[in-house]
């Protein structure tokens, strides 16, 4: 302990107003808290059984005896990264068992995917494209992921689970809400990519199939280039007789994910927080 030290531990306290008492009280609690759920959520990677192969993914959940609801988190085209691990982590912290998948499975190992891409490169983009064409029976896939939540001893099924997905994943979620109807009860889209197509799979047209609220949270770039699927999605919703909320953020596509240049901070905390409150409402 130096000089400077001493003196001040021997000159009397300066009063501390209640505002500036509370705020750093509130900070504190907010920082013990960060880290009590980091603490208290184990993290484990494992091997998914497919009609394929193998796929790699990371399981979390809340540390101690108790039993949570599911949920199935399917990345964006980057596949399972660091960003996502957060992701998974971070849900389970609020009380659930999470899988994050590398839905690539077929074509690439995790330890093999970059954590740092640049999409706008074309190499990049045609490498990783292929991987998405590779998911040839991802209906399939949803199905052995839910298995394998539901494999686990921390896993309550009594309580429906619920799916969340962006980008490329957020068709997958309709899929796993189509695949497994009898265990999703929430799906979250997150600037998910090709929602509403011509095509006879479009995403929107396995909404009857379906018994789950849902979540689209559509970014205003791509809403900008088909400005009519929000209001597709919303008929399909209506004549489904769903729950659903389809709303435009003032974001661009990918704005959910840390490290990416169109990240928004605010606009992913309120999409985290949407999600987040569906869940608790409807994963009973």
């Amino acid at each position: 302990m130096c000089d400077e030290d001493i003196h001040q531990s021997n000159t009397p306290a300066k009063r501390v107003s209640r505002r500036t008492f509370s705020a750093l009280t509130a900070a504190a609690t907010a920082f013990a808290g960060r880290v009590y759920a980091q603490a208290t959520v184990v993290e484990k990677d494992v091997k998914v059984k497919t009609a394929d192969g193998e796929a790699e993914a990371a399981l979390f959940y809340p540390s101690g005896r108790g039993s949570w609801p599911a949920v199935l988190i399917w990345t964006d085209i980057g596949g399972l990264r660091p960003v996502f691990r957060d992701m998974g982590k971070r849900m389970a912290a609020q009380g659930y068992v999470v899988l994050v998948p590398n839905p690539f499975y077929r074509s690439v190992k995790v330890a093999d995917l970059s954590n740092d891409f640049n999409f706008g490169d074309p190499a990049t983009r045609t490498k990783l494209m292929g991987y998405r064409a590779g998911m040839t029976n991802d209906m399939g896939d949803a199905k052995a992921y839910m298995a394998f939540l539901d494999a686990q001893p921390q896993t309550n099924k009594k309580k429906k689970a619920g799916t969340q997905g962006y980008c490329m994943g957020g068709p997958l979620v309709f899929k796993t809400a189509a695949a497994v109807p009898d265990r999703i009860g929430a799906v979250g889209s997150c600037h998910g990519g090709g929602l509403v197509t011509k095509t006879p799979d479009s995403p929107h047209l396995l909404i009857p199939k379906t018994n789950a609220a849902y979540i689209c949270a559509v970014a205003q770039n791509d809403d900008a280039t088909a400005p009519t699927d929000k209001d597709t999605l919303k008929k399909a919703f209506a004549d489904a007789g769903k729950t659903a909320v389809v709303e435009v953020y003032p974001a661009n596509h990918g704005w959910c994910v840390k490290n990416s240049a169109v990240y928004n901070e605010a606009a992913a905390e309120k999409a985290w927080a949407a999600i987040s409150d569906m869940y608790k409402k409807s994963l009973v």
